[in-house]
């Protein structure tokens, strides 16, 4: 568990407080316990906070529509991120657990933007501002948020590659008829489409080459339920084929965690001479969506519709691990849960 004050040292600059988190996180402690969750309302209560805290995490992943800034005004968006970050119980979780981020649209700055939002530039700078990011570090100066960091000892690594889907992403094709009950999207498979943008993908195919015995794969949109209409990797079917394949290729033990719908589910896709893939949507965690019946080929149980965060928890005994995934409530009871052990032969056939 990690154990870095960030309130003691919030007067410091923003330098020294990375520096001490990176030299804490290089001390190969192990990870057992990762939290994440998305969709948080900042001008509603955060009640959930506690139970996230009580579960203990050593690493916690923010999925996006942190805050909702939806403005153009950058003083707005600086503001809403200053009122998340004042959070009591959030505060307290940043200082017990390394605090991992990606965006969305609506803490990205407008409503399912893309490359097309004039100011996000300045909004990338913001969002490295909450993340206590170094004046002087490269994600400020590249384009885009993407990150990846890889934490614990040598046979018991767990890799977090944090994929940025705004940034670079073209607009999205409306759909030319829209099925009831479905969103306003349909897929786009031209080739000018595009999720990642050019750099980004170079800079994943060479980290998901990075040795590590757990692959964790933060997207603040699903990668494999895209049958809903809304925004998803499917609306890129060749960019979702194309990392799809990635993965399958690494093979390493990888799951995605996803964010964006306002409600919870747990998706497998299994392949042959391949491990299986696991996207884990926890979304919102102070928001609840009217159940639905929305179809998604690879769910595994239900979907859950009320607040909710996601746990892993991690299992080194065996040679490789075991994991434990879960979608809890309010309280931190368990509503969904998977298990996958990595030591079990994969599907040939």
């Amino acid at each position: 568990m990690f154990h870095f004050n960030f309130q003691k040292l919030k007067k410091c600059c923003y330098f020294s407080i990375y520096l001490l988190s990176c030299n804490y996180c290089a001390s190969e402690e192990l990870i057992t316990s990762i939290a994440f969750g998305s969709c948080l309302k900042e001008t509603r209560p955060q009640p959930i906070w506690k139970s996230v805290v009580d579960v203990k995490p050593d690493v916690f992943v923010l999925l996006g529509d942190n805050i909702y800034g939806d403005t153009r005004d950058m003083a707005k968006l600086r503001a809403k991120w200053k009122k998340f970050n004042s959070i009591e119980e959030f505060q307290k979780l940043r200082s017990t657990s390394r605090l991992l981020a990606v965006w969305d649209d609506h803490d990205y700055g407008e409503n399912d933007a893309g490359l097309e939002y004039p100011y996000k530039s300045e909004s990338q700078q913001i969002f490295l501002d909450f993340l206590y990011e170094p004046r002087d570090s490269m994600r400020r100066k590249s384009p885009g948020i993407y990150d990846s960091i890889t934490l614990g000892p040598n046979g018991k690594r767990v890799q977090f590659i944090l994929l940025d889907t705004r940034y670079f992403r073209t607009p999205l094709r409306r759909a030319v008829i829209r099925k009831k009950g479905n969103g306003p999207y349909e897929p786009n498979d031209s080739n000018k489409a595009e999720l990642l943008g050019i750099d980004q993908w170079k800079w994943l195919e060479q980290k998901l080459r990075v040795p590590s015995e757990l692959k964790i794969i933060a997207s603040s949109i699903q990668v494999l339920s895209s049958n809903h209409g809304w925004e998803t990797w499917g609306n890129f079917p060749k960019d979702k084929a194309r990392l799809l394949n990635l993965l399958k290729n690494t093979k390493s033990a990888s799951i995605v965690l996803s964010g964006d719908r306002h409600s919870a589910e747990i998706s497998r896709l299994d392949v042959v001479n391949s491990l299986p893939l696991l996207d884990i949507t926890s979304s919102a965690m102070n928001q609840r969506q009217r159940p639905n019946t929305e179809k998604n080929i690879h769910r595994i149980g239900e979907k859950y519709f009320k607040e909710n965060f996601g746990h892993i928890e991690i299992d080194w005994s065996a040679t490789k691990p075991i994991v434990k995934v879960s979608i809890r409530d309010l309280e931190g009871k368990v509503q969904l849960q998977h298990q996958i052990d990595y030591n079990i032969p994969k599907k040939t056939d």
